[in-house]
C-alpha cells in the first residue's frame, strides 16, 4: 500500500476540500453501520457466551482497548504515508474482526470471539480518525464544521445498523449462527467496502496535500520547553477523554439493563440507533458553536450536558422504551459536543509537523478511556445497579470537564476559537 503525493503545483481548491468530504462521508456511512454492531450486541453477546452480566462489559472493554492500539498503528501510518492508507488500513481489520465474532459465536468458542473484539476495535478507531482527514483541509476558522460534516455522515450507517438487528440476526440464524451474531454479519461487509472506498477515491491525500501547500495560519512561536503536547492538546484531551468514558459507561449497560427489565432485541437496538444518531447528527452543529463562539464554552456546556444525561438515565423508571431512549439521546449530544470541541482544540494546538501522530495518540487515550468504562460498568452494576453507574458517570463528567475547560481558558491554552473570530491564538 502507498502513498500518492500530491502533484506539482496542487493547491487546497474548493473543489478538492468538496471531494475529500465526499469521499470521507461515503466510507464514514458505510464504517457506521460496522461500528453499530458492537454497541448493539456486543455486551448481550458476551453475557449469552460467558453466562455473567459482571462480564458484560468486556466487550466494550476489549474493541475500545483494540481501538486504542489502532489508534496509535493508524495515527503512525498516517503521519508516515498519508490518511489514505492508514485509513484504509484500520477498516480493514475491522472488517477480519468482525468476521472473527461470527465465527467464534458459531463455534462457541469464547477465545476467539473475544480475541476478535478486539481487532474489530480498530474500525471504532478508524471512524473517528477520520474525522480529523476532514479537518486537514479546512481553514482554522471552519475547522470545526469540517469535522462536523465527517462525523454526520456516521450517522447513516450508525443508525440503519441497529435497526437492522431483526434481518440480519435472521439471516444469522439461517446460516447456522447465534442470532445476536448477525450484525457482526452486516459489520465485515461493511468495514471492507468503506476500506475499498478510501483506496481507490481519497485521492489527492489530504494530509499530504495539507503538508505541500502553503500554511493557512500564522505560526505562533513555540513556549520555551514546549513539545507536541501543547496546553490546547492536553485540555483537549482531557475532555475527549472523560466525555469517552461517560460516555461509554452508561451506554454499555444500558442494553443489560434494558434486558433485565424485559425488553427484547429490537427494543434495545432502537435506543441505540436513537442514542447513535444523537452522537453523530448534531455534529454540523456542535462544529458551527465550535467555531463562532469557542472550542471551551462549548467544551464546558457538555459537561453539564452529560451530567443531565446521567441523572436521566439513573432516575428514570425502567418499564418503558422512551425513558432510556431520551436519556440515550441526551448522553449521545454531550458527547459530541464533547468530542467537536475537543477535536478542533487538539487541530488547532498540535504542532504541524507531528499532527497525525499527536492525534492518533490523543484517540489512544480516549480508546483506552472507553476500554476502562466498559469494563468498570459492568462491574458497578453487577455490585450496586444500574442506576448507581449513570448517576456517578454524570457526576463525573460534570466535575472534570468544565473545570478542564475554565483552566484552560485561564491558561490562555491554544485552540480556544474566540467568538466570532473562529480561530484560536496559539496554533503551535
Amino acid at each position: 500500500m502507498t502513498a500518492t503525493a500530491p502533484r506539482a503545483g496542487e493547491a487546497v481548491t474548493p473543489r478538492v476540500l468538496r471531494r475529500t468530504l465526499t469521499v470521507l462521508v461515503v466510507s464514514q456511512a458505510l464504517g457506521g453501520a460496522g461500528m453499530a454492531a458492537g454497541i448493539t450486541v456486543g455486551a448481550l453477546l458476551a453475557e449469552d457466551l460467558l453466562g455473567s452480566t459482571g462480564l458484560a462489559g468486556l466487550p466494550a472493554a476489549l474493541f475500545t482497548a483494540g481501538a486504542a492500539l489502532g489508534a496509535a498503528v493508524i495515527g503512525r501510518v498516517s503521519q508516515r504515508r498519508g490518511r489514505r492508507p492508514g485509513l484504509a488500513l484500520g477498516h480493514g481489520a475491522a472488517a477480519l474482526g468482525s468476521a472473527g465474532v461470527v465465527a467464534g459465536a458459531a463455534w462457541q468458542w469464547a477465545w476467539l470471539l473475544l480475541a476478535s473484539l478486539f481487532v474489530y476495535g480498530a474500525g471504532t478507531a478508524t471512524g473517528l480518525l477520520a474525522r480529523y482527514a476532514g479537518a486537514d483541509l479546512a481553514p482554522p476558522e471552519r475547522r470545526g464544521r469540517a469535522t462536523g460534516t465527517v462525523l454526520l455522515a456516521t450517522t447513516l450507517g450508525a443508525v440503519a445498523g441497529p435497526n437492522l438487528v431483526g434481518p440480519t440476526g435472521t439471516l444469522a440464524h439461517a446460516w447456522g449462527v447465534p442470532r445476536l451474531a448477525g450484525p457482526f454479519l452486516l459489520a465485515s461487509a461493511a468495514y471492507a467496502a468503506a476500506a475499498l472506498v478510501l483506496l481507490l477515491w481519497l485521492r489527492p491525500d489530504p494530509l499530504l496535500l495539507s503538508r505541500a501547500a502553503p500554511p493557512q495560519e500564522p505560526v505562533a512561536a513555540a513556549a520555551p520547553g514546549s513539545g507536541r503536547f501543547t496546553p490546547g492538546v492536553v485540555t483537549g484531551a482531557t475532555v475527549m477523554i472523560t466525555a469517552q468514558l461517560v460516555m461509554i459507561a452508561v451506554m454499555t449497560m444500558t442494553p443489560v439493563h434494558m434486558a433485565a427489565h424485559g425488553h427484547g432485541a429490537q427494543a434495545v437496538g432502537l435506543v441505540i440507533a436513537l442514542h447513535v444518531g444523537a452522537m453523530f447528527l448534531p455534529s454540523p452543529l456542535s462544529g458551527l458553536l465550535a467555531d463562532r463562539f469557542g472550542r471551551l464554552p462549548v467544551a464546558a456546556a457538555s459537561g453539564a450536558v452529560l451530567l443531565g444525561a446521567g441523572l436521566f438515565a439513573g432516575l428514570a423508571p425502567p418499564g418503558g422504551v422512551l425513558w432510556p431512549a431520551c436519556a440515550l439521546v441526551v448522553l449521545g449530544v454531550g458527547w459530541n459536543l464533547a468530542l467537536v470541541s475537543s477535536t478542533a482544540l487538539v487541530t488547532d494546538a498540535a504542532p504541524a509537523k507531528s499532527r497525525a501522530s499527536v492525534q492518533g495518540l490523543v484517540d489512544v487515550g480516549m480508546s483506552l478511556a472507553g476500554a476502562t468504562g466498559g469494563m468498570a460498568s459492568g462491574l458497578v452494576v453487577a455490585g450496586g445497579g444500574y442506576p448507581l453507574l449513570a448517576v456517578a458517570a454524570g457526576t463525573l463528567a460534570l466535575a472534570v470537564i468544565p473545570a478542564v475547560a475554565a483552566r484552560g481558558r485561564g491558561a490562555g491554552s491554544g485552540g480556544d476559537a474566540g467568538a466570532g473570530s473562529g480561530v484560536g491564538s496559539n496554533t503551535a
